[in-house]
């Protein structure tokens, strides 16, 4: 992997070459020819764009906090960049101030003071979850915040960030079909966009159930794991105990020598059968729990988004025409009482302001809708995920049963000696008859 260079990284942002990032005028999600509103990508299409890496390095201590910091690898920009949890809290600031129309991922929490190794560990995967779903986001996937956010390798990153937005306005003022967004709208656009958002909050309803039952199953295999070990610890220590052998059991002397020699060598099969647990538990946790969670984050943006469209576009456009009436009533009251011709001249300039501001809301608000059009149909593409998710929790099944099964096996015959009496004869046998083992 090789690392940025800080010339390499800013400079590029100037003119992105080909099948790199470019400005968001250029650029639409892909689309067939005829309608721009539809989209066309597969989920291997998305998941292909990047592949991004979050690792902890070690940390540094500064006067009075530790400061965690994260080594930041992107696939596609061949970089490894450092950046700090406030560099992820800028960069999510400036794609919602540019793309408040898209479903822009949540950051975890900052926790400041407290903060163990579970926590941190917890928000290393979350702030990966989160770049990924933004790296392989389309129109995020192709601005150049996102390129330098993975590539830039300057100490003042968060400035940087700060100076791309700075005066550029959001995607409604730079796409060149927000203003004939209307017209690429199916006319029930509102009705599908209610029956959407119920189904979308219905799957993440389920989704969220099944990614707390994955959590519990890769727990079980991790706690099974300790209880293995120490399950073969005390068979070893049982084998190590050096009490002296009182004279009345002296008759079953070779009998206990060889029971204790037996137990214990058992400790190395039961340690490996534990190794077996906690790899099944980690692979689940890695390739199952995790998967749902970056599903059900983005799930949770699409439910953040209709809120925002909700309380931002629709709230503002209520508002203007709210304000816009009583201008009107103003209007008609200072004509009937002939008030001086500057003021109802100021209260005309007022209302043509106003009109135009309300035009302004409603392109903004068939452009939302245009947009959430389109996130619903990206939060489709990646449906198919599910097929991912349960092939790797029965891989990871049919693999951990199948190594865990190998080791069973592999210990049984040891427990012969277990079996021998003074005669040297087998005794009990290694599996109890059928039936209930303590039936009279």
């Amino acid at each position: 992997m090789s690392y940025c260079t800080k010339e390499r990284a800013f400079s590029d942002l100037a003119k992105p070459p080909v099948n790199e990032p470019r400005e968001p005028e250029q650029f639409l999600m892909q689309a067939p020819q005829g309608n721009p509103l539809l989209l066309s990508h597969t989920l291997q299409e998305l998941l292909s764009k990047d592949s991004v890496q979050v690792e902890l390095i070690p940390e540094k201590k500064g006067l009075f906090l530790k400061h965690v910091e994260y080594e930041v690898s992107s696939k596609r920009f061949k970089c490894s960049v450092y950046r700090r949890y406030n560099d992820f809290v800028v960069f999510h600031e400036m794609l919602l101030q540019k793309f408040p129309y898209r479903m822009v991922p949540a950051l975890p929490p900052k926790r400041m003071l407290g903060a163990d190794r579970e926590f941190i560990e917890s928000r290393r995967r979350a702030l990966k979850r989160f770049i990924n779903l933004v790296a392989r986001h389309p129109p995020f996937s192709e601005d150049v915040l996102l390129k330098l956010f993975l590539s830039f390798s300057g100490s003042d990153v968060q400035n940087k960030l700060r100076e791309l937005v700075q005066g550029v306005g959001d995607e409604f003022m730079t796409c060149r079909l927000a203003t004939q967004a209307k017209d690429f709208l199916p006319a029930d656009i509102q009705a599908q966009f209610a029956a959407s958002r119920e189904l979308i909050r219905n799957i993440y309803n389920s989704f969220y159930k099944l990614r707390d039952r994955a959590e519990r199953i890769a727990s079980r295999a991790i706690d099974n794991a300790s209880d293995l070990l120490i399950f073969g610890k005390e068979l070893s220590a049982l084998g190590s105990d050096t009490t002296p052998l009182p004279s009345w059991a002296a008759l079953n002397n070779s009998t206990w020598g060889t029971l204790k020699q037996a137990l214990k060598g058992l400790s190395v099969e039961f340690a490996l059968l534990a190794d077996k647990a906690v790899q099944q538990g980690k692979q689940e946790e890695n390739d199952v729990v995790e998967k749902l969670n970056l599903f059900l984050d983005l799930l949770q943006s699409y439910k953040d988004l209709c809120e925002r469209h909700e309380k931002g576009v629709l709230h503002k456009h209520q508002r203007a025409l709210h304000k816009y009436s009583m201008m009107k009533k103003q209007m008609m009251s200072a004509t009937v009482q002939n008030k001086e011709p500057e003021s109802v001249e100021q209260l005309e300039s007022r209302i043509v302001e106003q009109e135009n501001a309300i035009l302004t809301m409603e392109l903004r608000n068939y452009f939302s809708l245009y947009c959430l059009h389109q996130e619903t149909q990206l939060i489709h593409i990646y449906l198919p995920l599910t097929s991912h998710i349960l092939g790797a929790f029965v891989n990871s099944q049919i693999q951990g049963h199948k190594e865990m099964s190998k080791v069973w096996n592999e210990l049984k015959p040891k427990l012969s000696c277990l079996f021998v009496g003074s005669s040297n004869m087998p005794t009990p046998p290694l599996s109890p008859p059928e039936g209930n083992f303590f039936s009279n």
